[in-house]
């Protein structure tokens, strides 16, 4: 009687095997979204370690607007916000160095790259930088822009994340920021601008460019995210 046991558990077994192994070929050769899916790559992450008042964040910023034409589809681009947990402080809990309007502006920031596309959030982020640093953060300056780039205030959900009146002060917006600056943190981010690149600070703007090893010029940033992007890429 054990024999026949043993003998139907590995005829079952091996009949798992088959079936396992044509359901993996059928999921690449007849599914389309599951090839999609294994033939997908990945993406580079890419984050600015900035103020949005500084003048080394639009530094930065402005040099990034000519690297984003080359590899915009192959990172995943973010600005973390840079500043100081103050209980304390109303309504942010938290320091911005530039003062409240920095924090309302890297508030704004934040909601638009939550509920509008990449590149119309870029454009939003430029925008507020075009008015000038120190208008930054002003309600009229969130509302300008986001009918300027075509982000619906009222209904898209970035307004009620930073405020329907643009003052980058409501829960969910002041949320994100904190959520920012901790991930600034745990990058160990100290200076506006960093940028780092799949987790590694290549390069610092603080006054002047510093620790760039290869480069800060926009060629420099697009060769050091197209290497990472095949390195990431080359086991697929």
């Amino acid at each position: 009687m054990r024999l026949p046991a043993l003998l139907l558990l590995v005829l079952s077994g091996l009949a798992g095997v088959l079936c396992t192994r044509r359901s993996r070929l059928a999921l690449v050769d007849t599914d389309g979204d599951a090839q999609n899916f294994m033939q997908s790559k990945l993406v580079v992450p890419v984050q600015l370690g900035v103020m949005s008042r500084c003048p080394d964040a639009l530094t930065c910023e402005a040099v990034f607007n000519d690297v984003l034409p080359s590899v915009k589809d192959k990172i995943d681009l973010s600005l973390v916000y840079i500043a100081k947990f103050d209980p304390t402080d109303t309504p942010f809990g938290v320091q911005c160095m530039h003062g409240r309007w920095e924090c309302a502006g890297n508030v704004q920031q934040l909601c638009v790259h939550k509920y509008a596309s990449v590149a119309t959030w870029w454009e939003f982020v430029s925008c507020q930088n075009k008015q000038g640093r120190s208008r930054i953060g002003f309600p009229d300056v969130a509302l300008q822009c986001a009918k300027e780039v075509g982000v619906d205030w009222e209904k898209s959900g970035a307004g009620t994340c930073a405020g329907l009146d643009g003052s980058g002060t409501a829960p969910e917006g002041v949320a994100l920021l904190k959520e920012s600056i901790q991930t600034g943190i745990s990058l160990h981010l100290k200076s506006s601008c960093t940028v780092v690149i799949n987790g590694k600070a290549v390069c610092i703007h603080d006054s002047e460019w510093k620790n760039c090893e290869n480069g800060h010029e926009p060629a420099d940033f697009i060769k050091q995210i197209e290497e990472e992007y095949s390195r990431l890429n080359g086991a697929l």
